[in-house]
């Protein structure tokens, strides 16, 4: 990451808020961690270290960010201008929100909160978002890209913990808004995937992203109802279908060149894995069981690449400059 010493001003002021999108691959990992854990009846010391990790990240990506917001306060309002990093501020609420949701079964009292502060954040930086798409600025349709399901996700996300920390109907309400605005703007991204011009490079990693709404939507869904019925069932099948249509675009994939937007691969995994999880401990459904495993298992070679690769990447200052 950008050194702090005043040569380096301008590449803190280049410090991208797809930094926090790492975070949530990281609770996403340790959430798996510990479902995995939990379905092979191991203690949770796995998990554990993998939280205080994400923790480690977290705390180092959010001094960088807000140094940039104290030393550069005019690259992060170009940033919130921009037509498509803007939907990647609410991944700083959703970090919170998912440290919140893995701290809970082992620092309740931390991670409550936590969750609040996450939950509020989430209120407010959905709304500015949508506020924003909505307001009289234009927007093209290449600016359009699944990017845009973020905060959307980030709303869904709010059940996972939220519940258990007795906020049912603010649940609710949240998983409410995520759900109507998933199949929105669902239906705005697969119409400009099919008839406009194809996603350039940098963004096609954000094709992972189809996997997550219906994936969270069901560990939430599983949360709030307590039991798998129809409607659950629907949800997790479709994240299934979106991971075959993701595997269809694996060899595009594979020659792509890294960037920070590889991290899409990560938490969207993390979801249908811990979704197939739960979804065998609820049904008894030996083949989800090991559907689960094999995502947890994937999920961990996708972690372990991509922080070499950003490890190498910001030795080489392949990041935190002008694109």
């Amino acid at each position: 990451m950008s050194d702090i010493s005043l040569p380096e001003h301008s590449r803190l002021g280049q410090f991208p808020i797809s930094f926090f999108a790492i975070v949530m691959g990281l609770s996403g990992l340790t959430l798996t961690l510990r479902a995995c854990e939990h379905a092979l009846a191991l203690d949770g010391r796995i998990s554990s270290w993998a939280l205080y990790g994400t923790v480690a990240v977290f705390a180092v990506i959010a001094l960088q960010y807000a140094l940039k917001l104290s030393f550069h306060p005019r690259d992060v309002v170009e940033e919130w201008a921009h037509p498509v990093r803007i939907a990647f501020f609410p991944t700083i609420s959703i970090s919170l929100l998912l440290m919140a949701t893995a701290a809970a079964p082992v620092w309740p009292e931390v991670a409550r909160p936590v969750w609040i502060a996450g939950a509020a954040a989430q209120a407010v930086l959905s709304l500015s978002v949508i506020a924003n798409w909505i307001g009289h600025r234009p927007f093209e349709h290449v600016h359009l890209n699944p990017a845009w399901f973020i905060p959307a996700v980030g709303n869904i996300i709010v059940p996972l913990a939220g519940v258990e920390f007795g906020f049912v109907e603010v649940s609710w309400l949240f998983f409410s808004a995520g759900l109507i605005f998933w199949l929105v703007l669902l239906t705005l991204v697969v119409n400009r995937l099919i008839f406009h011009d194809p996603l350039p490079g940098r963004l096609v990693p954000t094709l992972v992203i189809l996997i997550a709404p219906p994936a969270v939507a069901f560990i939430a869904y599983l949360r709030l109802e307590g039991e798998v019925d129809a409607f659950a069932r629907i949800l997790i099948n479709v994240g299934y279908v979106f991971a075959l249509v993701v595997v269809t675009q694996v060899p595009k994939l594979a020659r792509l060149p890294f960037a920070l937007s590889w991290w899409a691969l990560s938490f969207p995994v993390a979801a249908l894995a811990v979704a197939s999880l739960l979804f065998a401990e609820t049904a008894g459904s030996a083949f989800h069981l090991w559907v689960g495993f094999l995502l947890a298992g994937l999920l961990c070679a996708i972690v372990a690449v991509l922080a070499l690769r950003t490890a190498v990447a910001i030795q080489g200052k392949e990041i935190c400059r002008p694109e």
